[in-house]
């Protein structure tokens, strides 16, 4: 009889422990970890805009022949949103409110950047990952900025709102109602639940920023050439802050292409060798 009981326990324990594992029972299972986020690259070059326009603003025909720019370009009004002492920023948020001239659709776009050191993209995946950035999320589109000398990691939502066609923005506080209205989760619960609107709700409009974006291409990819309108630090005027950018979603082609890329610039005298800031410079002087 002993020896029955014995072989039932033993039975009995090993069912529950198959149960156990397939089951996930009593916490013996636990969830796969997501895996990190596979970014695109985009790589941007600012460029010396007293050899690269006219004095009517426009592309100066060597580069436009450069590039192979053929077609109209496009115009686009930009303005971003934080409280005065920029606490979306401080936390590496960025809001972006956007109309092109020739959609039906404002663009409302909500950006977190993580900084990426030394080159170290993976590292950046990791931290954005244990902030919950990580490949099961498709709201975000991953993104590494590859600029003159820095990279940034950045994970990109946006969504839209029906506009009229043309090149106007609604009144701030109708702008902000959409942006409060529209905010993703992952940006409102940052410090804690409801953050995201307090601090949007604090916020004011940084701009807006007249954009012309020209399309050319280089090395068989896609290139685009911003002008932007910017405000100058005497606020007594504007002047004129120009990118040049295409995007890749593999590392080698970026890097390749980005080191082909400068080398042209700098050989034209057109390239200036300084990260863009255009976002930081529109918080700072609206």
């Amino acid at each position: 009889m002993k020896i029955r009981s014995r072989f039932a326990r033993s039975i009995t324990a090993a069912a529950l422990t198959v149960v156990v594992a397939v089951t996930g029972l009593g916490g013996a299972s636990q969830a796969q970890a997501a895996s990190n986020a596979v970014p695109s690259y985009e790589v941007k070059f600012l460029l010396d805009a007293e050899k690269v326009l006219t004095s009517n603003q426009s592309l100066q025909p060597e580069l436009r022949s450069e590039f192979s720019v053929t077609e109209e370009p496009t115009y686009r009004l930009v303005e971003y949103f934080d409280t005065d002492s920029q606490e979306l920023g401080q936390e590496g948020w960025n809001v972006r409110f956007r109309k092109k001239a020739d959609k039906t659709d404002y663009e409302l776009t909500y950006k977190k950047r993580f900084p990426i050191e030394n080159g170290n993209i993976e590292a950046a995946l990791d931290a954005a990952n244990a902030a919950g950035f990580s490949s099961d999320d498709d709201n975000y589109e991953a993104e590494v900025d590859w600029g003159y000398s820095k990279q940034t990691l950045s994970f990109s939502n946006t969504k839209k709102e029906s506009a009229p066609i043309g090149l106007v923005l609604p009144s701030e506080q109708k702008a902000l109602d959409m942006l409060l209205d529209r905010i993703p989760g992952k940006m409102n619960k940052t410090l804690y639940r409801g953050w995201g609107e307090d601090m949007l709700s604090q916020s004011r409009a940084r701009g807006p920023v007249s954009v012309t974006k020209y399309k050319g291409e280089f090395e068989g990819l896609e290139v685009d050439i911003e002008v932007w309108m910017v405000q100058n630090e005497a606020g007594t005027g504007e002047e004129p802050i120009i990118e040049i950018s295409f995007k890749t979603d593999e590392y080698t082609d970026a890097a390749i292409k980005r080191s082909l890329l400068a080398d042209l610039l700098d050989a034209k005298g057109w390239l200036i060798h300084a990260d863009s800031f255009k976002t930081n410079m529109v918080l700072d002087r609206y």
